[in-house]
C-alpha cells in the first residue's frame, strides 16, 4: 500500500516455517519500521519485537522459527526524523526498540494493532497514526530534501560535489546536515544507493551481466563492484545470488 513520499511503502506479512530461518538483509537507503503482531525475532543475536531498523552500511542477520507476522514500513529517512524526532546519526547502524524511542505511543499503537482485526484495519490504523506524527511534525530542511531526493532518482550516481556546487555548501556543511537529518553523509549513502541498485539488477541478469551491472551502477569496474558487496552483504554478487530464497523469500544467511 503507498502511502506518501516520506512512507514509501506499507505492508502486513505473515509467515510461518516448521525449521529455524536465517536471512540476511542488506542496506537498501530505507529506514525499516516493524510493528509486530506475534512472537519475537532475533536481529544480530537480539530478540526484538516492534523495532525500527535504520539506515546501515552493513548486513544484518535475522533469525525466527514458527509464525511471524505484523506491519513492515520503509521510510525515507527524511521521513523517519520527522517521526521519531532525532539526530539521524544517533540511529545509524541501529536497531531499536519502538518503545525506546516513541515510549507509550508506541506501546498504545501495538496494543490497537493487536485489538484490530483483519489487514485493511490494521494499515488503515497504522497509515492515520504516521500521517498524523508528521503533520505536528517540523518539515524536512528544503535543501536536505532536495539533495535527498537526487541521490535518490539517481540511485547513488549524481556527483556529491555537483549538489554542493548548486547548494552553495562546503564540504563539511553538506556532510554535517547530513548525518543530522539523513544518518550518513552523501558519500556514504551514495554508495549504498548504488549498491541497491546493483542488488536489483543481479536479481534481473543473473551473474552473467555482473560486468554490465557494474557500468551500469556507476561503478569502475567488476571488482569495484565486489568490494561494494563485500562490505554491504557480506559475501561476492555470485555468492549472493546463489542464496536468494525462492517465492520473493529474501536471502538465506
Amino acid at each position: 500500500m503507498p502511502a506518501g513520499a516520506e512512507i514509501r511503502r506499507l505492508c502486513g506479512y505473515r509467515e510461518r516455517a516448521s525449521s529455524p530461518v536465517r536471512r540476511r538483509e542488506v542496506p537498501s537507503g530505507d529506514v525499516t519500521l516493524i510493528l509486530s503482531l506475534g512472537p519475537a525475532i532475533d536481529v544480530d543475536g537480539h530478540r526484538r519485537t516492534s523495532f525500527l531498523a535504520s539506515l546501515h552500511d552493513s548486513p544484518a542477520l535475522t533469525a525466527y522459527q514458527g509464525d511471524q507476522h505484523g506491519i513492515e514500513v520503509n521510510l525515507t529517512p527524511l521521513g523517519a526524523r520527522r517521526l521519531f524526532g532525532v539526530p539521524m546519526h544517533e540511529l545509524t547502524n541501529e536497531v531499536v526498540d519502538l518503545d525506546a524511542l516513541w515510549g507509550r505511543s508506541g506501546s498504545e499503537l501495538s496494543e490497537r494493532l493487536h485489538d484490530t482485526e483483519g489487514w485493511a484495519a490494521r494499515l488503515a490504523l497504522v497509515e492515520c497514526f504516521l500521517a498524523d506524527r508528521l503533520a505536528e511534525a517540523a518539515p524536512a530542511a528544503p535543501e536536505v530534501s532536495w539533495a535527498w531526493h537526487k541521490l535518490r532518482r539517481s540511485e547513488g550516481r549524481v556527483a556529491v560535489a555537483d549538489l554542493r556546487e548548486e547548494l552553495g555548501w562546503s564540504a563539511r556543511r553538506i556532510v554535517g546536515e547530513f548525518r543530522e537529518q539523513i544518518g550518513m553523509a552523501p558519500k556514504a549513502l551514495s554508495r549504498v544507493l548504488r549498491f541497491n541498485r546493483a542488488v536489483r539488477l543481479l536479481g534481473d541478469r543473473g551473474h552473467d551481466g555482473l560486468a554490465e551491472i557494474a557500468l551500469d551502477c556507476g561503478y569502475y569496474d567488476q571488482p569495484h563492484l565486489n568490494r561494494d558487496f563485500r562490505q554491504f552483504a557480506g559475501t561476492s554478487p555470485t555468492a549472493y545470488l546463489a542464496n536468494v530464497m525462492p517465492g520473493s523469500g529474501g536471502v538465506a544467511a
